[in-house]
């Protein structure tokens, strides 16, 4: 997804898409449990209930008219990088971890008894398993931007160079392990690009580097978006269709039942005008993906981003289409209210 930053093992209990080893739990607040039969592969979470989340991103360091439109169960927060030449955590490499002005955004945004999911990496910048030299020092990065945000959940954006570098993808798989070690309640999510045929060979790899390091996932959370030019057609149809290839995806990685894998999957769409020419998500594509996940029990949808879901001022659908405003007619807010159901 776009950055702000740019205008336009052992049998252990896993916390995972299927809760390996788990005799109980409870419920996190994107609706996925944490009890399922023994397996001894790290995979998402199963949830105990169908009902689908709303947690939609959003800019860490500026509010939004938009941002609580919806009723959000979680904010995904975007996003935390390194500040370019070495290991220290950054908003969007522009802010510091603890800066002030972020935790009165923070607190504003949890005043609703909604939390926080700190967002690792994006399209934009360096993601800071690209700079840290060690796991040790990787995870103690992650755990900063964590304890700064007052957050027991990371989502790790990875895409671009960040997804293609496999020393990057190992030494995060490593420090993710040693941080849930740290932190028995560590909700990780990985956010990946998807196309109507799944998840590719990357992001696959990925995946496995996990399974490898005995990492605890959450969730995979597929962006239904920026498919490319050999796609011309309808977004509400590819996004059901990408979802439908990387669930039968996870159940073959992670060792899940069908139910399990629908549990375990989150849709990100990117609203409006897409980056890609001839794509364009409307709120009919929302609506439909909305009703696709309550039906397969997805854990969790969201969309890029709270910033976008307004019309564009004046007759232009260019530039700001980028990160100000959707490129399409609608009401500020409709996107959120389509999408969270």
């Amino acid at each position: 997804m776009r950055s702000f930053l740019k205008p336009a093992a052992g049998l252990v209990c896993l916390v995972a898409l299927a809760c390996a080893g788990c005799s109980s739990g409870g419920n996190d607040s994107s609706g996925a449990a944490t009890s399922e039969p023994s397996q001894t592969s790290s995979s998402p979470a199963q949830s105990t209930s169908s009902s689908t989340s709303y947690a939609p991103y959003v800019s860490a360091t500026t509010a939004s008219d938009t941002d609580s439109t919806g009723s959000p169960t979680t904010y995904n927060l975007a996003f935390v990088i390194s500040d370019g030449s070495d290991c220290t955590p950054k908003w969007n490499d522009t802010s510091a971890i603890d800066d002030s002005a972020v935790k009165s955004r923070i607190s504003a945004l949890t005043e609703s008894g909604a939390s926080v999911r700190v967002s690792f990496g994006g399209a934009s910048g360096t993601e800071l398993a690209e700079t840290c030299d060690s796991a040790s020092a990787l995870a103690a990065a992650y755990g900063a931007a964590l304890d700064a945000a007052g957050s027991t959940q990371a989502d790790f954006d990875i895409e671009g160079d960040a997804l293609t570098d496999s020393a990057s993808v190992a030494l995060r798989s490593e420090a993710i392990a040693l941080l849930q070690k740290e932190r028995t309640d560590l909700e990780v999510s990985f956010t990946l690009p998807v196309m109507p045929s799944g998840l590719d060979a990357d992001s696959l790899a990925l995946l496995e580097s996990a399974n490898d390091n005995s990492v605890a996932v959450s969730t995979i959370n597929i962006m239904t978006m920026n498919y490319g030019s050999s796609y011309d057609g309808d977004m509400g149809d590819y996004a059901i269709t990408s979802a439908k290839a990387a669930h039968t995806q996870l159940a073959d990685v992670f060792g899940l039942s069908s139910a399990n894998a629908w549990h375990g999957l989150a849709l990100t769409s990117m609203i409006g005008v897409n980056d890609i020419d001839n794509e364009t998500f409307t709120l009919s594509d929302a609506a439909q993906v909305r009703t696709f996940a309550e039906e397969q029990g997805v854990a969790w949808v969201s969309l890029w981003s709270t910033f976008r879901d307004q019309q564009c001022a004046g007759d232009s659908a260019n530039d700001d289409a980028a990160t100000d405003c959707s490129g399409v007619e609608q009401s500020a807010g409709a996107f959120a209210g389509a999408l969270a159901g």
